[in-house]
């Protein structure tokens, strides 16, 4: 069977009560995606992007053999602006034009090593997004709670479950020690 971690009834409430009123808002201007490429594959992105702004892209080959992947972007007319080959990680700035800017990881060259890639997308200048953003964040208290992710309420929620876990088992042993010592000694019971 499956492992099930149950979330404590406070923070389903919060996620119950924050996610659809936030999901209204614009997407967050720094956005970081983890994905796996398969061997022999090549997997392309794309972000519209409006004019004089910031684009900038952050990317790192996390697990597979060699490390390494090819990195291609390029601009709304279809010209290359980056092009790099079996590299391990980089980081790219440019400034935009208006339009839908590609940028693919190529795997291609791979024919067994899948690759697990982490990048992350910082935009900048983004004029009345970048406006509409600010103006929802007055209407929150503790913009630090947002910031808080699953993950840091499942570790410990993890850690408070394996010491139950533990402890349940210690019982369970220690329950059998006395019942194995009342079978060896009937009379010391």
């Amino acid at each position: 069977m499956g492992d099930k971690i149950w979330l404590p009834f406070p923070v389903v409430l919060l996620a119950a009560l924050l996610l659809p009123w936030a999901a209204g808002f614009t997407p967050s201007l720094d956005s970081d995606f983890t994905f796996t490429l398969p061997a022999g594959q090549k997997e392309c992105f794309y972000q519209p992007m409006p004019l004089k702004a910031s684009l900038e892209i952050e990317y790192q080959v996390l697990d597979g053999a060699g490390l390494d992947i090819d990195f291609h972007l390029a601009s709304p007319e279809g010209k290359t602006l980056v092009f790099e080959q079996r590299k391990s990680d980089g980081v790219h700035t440019i400034e935009t034009e208006v339009g839908d800017y590609m940028f693919c990881f190529d795997n291609t060259f791979s024919t067994i090593s899948e690759k697990v890639i982490f990048f992350e997308l910082i935009l900048d200048n983004m004029g009345e997004q970048e406006q509409e953003q600010e103006d929802w964040k007055k209407y929150i208290t503790g913009t630090d709670m947002l910031d808080m992710k699953l993950e840091d309420i499942l570790d410990p929620t993890k850690k408070i479950f394996s010491h139950v876990q533990l402890t349940l088992h210690l019982g369970i042993y220690q329950q059998h020690q006395v019942q194995t010592k009342k079978w060896s000694h009937p009379d010391s019971a």
